[in-house]
């Protein structure tokens, strides 16, 4: 009898006044799951994870079809999307262009056109509001209001893609599913549920025919794309067709919840690994899991954005922050697999101050040349190594592979002393970005999907810092982390870099002066410090566009 229904090793415990049954958690040491399974995963590989690895390959086939520019968009969606998005920059140029607003009124404006156009173009502008210090700030900040959830699909509906992919009528699965879901995204939405076994789950549900729509809308874009180059301000890190590329590879994954379900196996057992028992990972179901449905352990905690309730119930959230930290750059560094898409929505804290992960339809995968290149870079930060930086990031693709590393060193300006942007005028401050554009732009710089997923979710820790931790201070944690990484893996990683582990010596005076901070006369560096220094030069670029205007 599969372990799945074995009575064997249940045990009992008293809630309210009635026993509930449970199993014994005889899986955690293949992946970081809770301690009160619904079922075990440690009987037999699913029957749907012997597919996972073929749909990759499939989809990595399909990805440069998906890409290549079609001599004819589908018309009737090309012409909604231009309309659309005219009307928008139509509006814009008559009553906002050369205004003391006029970058905010155009954001604002695309981000209405993107919830327009609908699921694809929202999931779009997701991926652009993770996008600081690549687009304009403008556009960042109006973009990530497209992360509240979108209208739900009717239930009925919702229904019939559960029944058709799992092959029975509803109530043969569950004995209760709640109508009304907790979550409504671009992609599918979440509703919970309790199996006929009396396992509380979720169900994650894909919106009817949303493949199609976003295999439409990739034509569209990979059409419109090239056409855009040079007439929307941004940077080209971010430019129109590689923007489009990034979002293909990105969504594409998305599309298939065995490939999710696979992921999020994978990202479970390097935290087991790692033994990094502070996160928690929920349990795909071993058998209702399909393209289009993924059935799932409940696990309940506090949102991730109430800092309150979390303090009040005694949770340690700064230590919540620095276990975060670790463990994200841990899975990156040293296995390669991490969450792809941190953010508030995606993880809550537990009662006792362990942080489960939800959503892993965007999973960062590196090829191991690409997580030694991860290795490098951090290695390289933290010893004020600028050469290596910049070959970690050519080794990531950021960079061509023939660039030579002394010249981009040169021309970034890397070779002199640090440039403290508090206190440059504004003019000077522009000019300064502009330069450093402009140099990029030069040596055919992009961000390739890995390292659009790590800054992304660097993104999201930093953001983190100011609810969680806003006093910490940087100097001191980026001390911590070091230690621990020279600590317990120093030798693993000097082996894996060829390199003598008494050699690595973080540099803090080198990691100061990256923040443009005199070593000499700063000992402690906060947050909220920090926060202070980015509010002046965001200021002092706005004193510039107004100055322009």
């Amino acid at each position: 009898m599969s372990r799945l229904f074995d009575t064997s090793n249940l045990r009992r415990f008293e809630a309210g006044n009635r026993f509930v049954q449970t199993l014994e958690a005889d899986d955690l040491h293949i992946g970081a799951f809770s301690d009160d399974p619904p079922w075990s995963m440690a009987e037999s590989e699913p029957e749907w994870l012997a597919v996972v690895d073929p749909l990759r390959r499939q989809q990595a086939r399909q990805l440069p079809r998906l890409l290549t520019p079609p001599r004819v968009p589908p018309l009737r969606r090309a012409v909604t999307v231009l309309a659309v998005l005219g009307r928008a920059i139509g509006l814009w140029r008559l009553l906002e262009r050369g205004t003391d607003r006029s970058r905010a009124a155009l954001s604002h404006r695309i981000r209405e056109a993107a919830e327009t156009l609908g699921p694809t173009y929202i999931k779009l502008a997701q991926i652009i509001s993770a996008g600081e210090g690549v687009f304009p700030q403008e556009l960042v900040d109006e973009c990530k209001k497209c992360r509240d959830q979108v209208p739900a699909v009717p239930y009925d509906r919702i229904v019939a893609v559960i029944e058709e992919d799992l092959g029975r009528p509803l109530h043969q699965i569950f004995s209760h599913i709640e109508p009304v879901p907790v979550a409504a995204a671009s992609i599918a939405q979440v509703h919970r549920a309790t199996l006929r076994s009396g396992q509380k789950v979720v169900v994650k549900v894909q919106r009817p025919g949303i493949d199609q729509v976003v295999r439409r809308d990739l034509a569209v874009l990979s059409w419109l794309a090239p056409h855009l180059v040079g007439r929307i301000p941004v940077s080209a890190l971010a430019n129109p067709p590689a923007l489009v590329e990034l979002f293909a590879e990105t969504i594409i994954e998305e599309l298939d919840f065995r490939i999710e379900a696979a992921n999020m196996l994978d990202v479970g057992r390097v935290y087991a690994e790692l033994d990094q028992r502070n996160f928690i990972v929920p349990r795909p179901h071993p058998v209702h899991v399909t393209r289009r449905v993924l059935v799932m352990e409940e696990l309940n905690g506090f949102n991730f954005n109430d800092v309150d309730a979390m303090r009040a119930a005694g949770v340690d959230t700064e230590a919540v922050l620095k276990t975060g930290m670790i463990g994200f750059l841990e899975g990156v560094f040293l296995h390669g697999v991490f969450h792809g898409d941190l953010h508030g929505g995606n993880l809550f804290i537990l009662p006792d101050g362990r942080t489960a992960l939800m959503d892993f339809g965007i999973t960062g995968r590196l090829t191991e040349r690409e997580r030694l290149a991860f290795l490098r870079m951090m290695m390289s930060a933290t010893t004020n190594n600028v050469s290596g930086q910049i070959e970690a990031l050519r080794d990531l693709g950021a960079l061509p592979s023939d660039v030579e590393i002394e010249a981009v060193i040169t021309d970034l300006g890397l070779d002199g002393p640090p440039i403290d942007p508090t206190k440059l005028a504004p003019d000077q401050l522009v000019k300064e970005l502009q330069r450093v554009v402009k140099a990029l732009l030069a040596y055919g710089a992009r961000m390739p999907k890995p390292l659009m997923l790590y800054v992304k979710n660097l993104i999201f820790i930093d953001g983190a810092t100011a609810s969680l931790a806003p006093e910490l201070d940087l100097f001191a944690a980026i001390t911590e982390v070091a230690t621990h990484f020279a600590t317990t893996h120093g030798s693993t990683i000097a082996a894996q870099l060829g390199m003598q582990q008494q050699t690595w010596d973080l540099d803090l005076d080198g990691v100061k002066a990256g923040f443009g901070i005199d070593p000499a006369t700063t000992s402690q560096f906060t947050y909220a410090e920090l926060k202070q220094r980015r509010e002046l030069i965001r200021k002092r670029l706005g004193e510039h566009a107004v100055s322009r205007s």
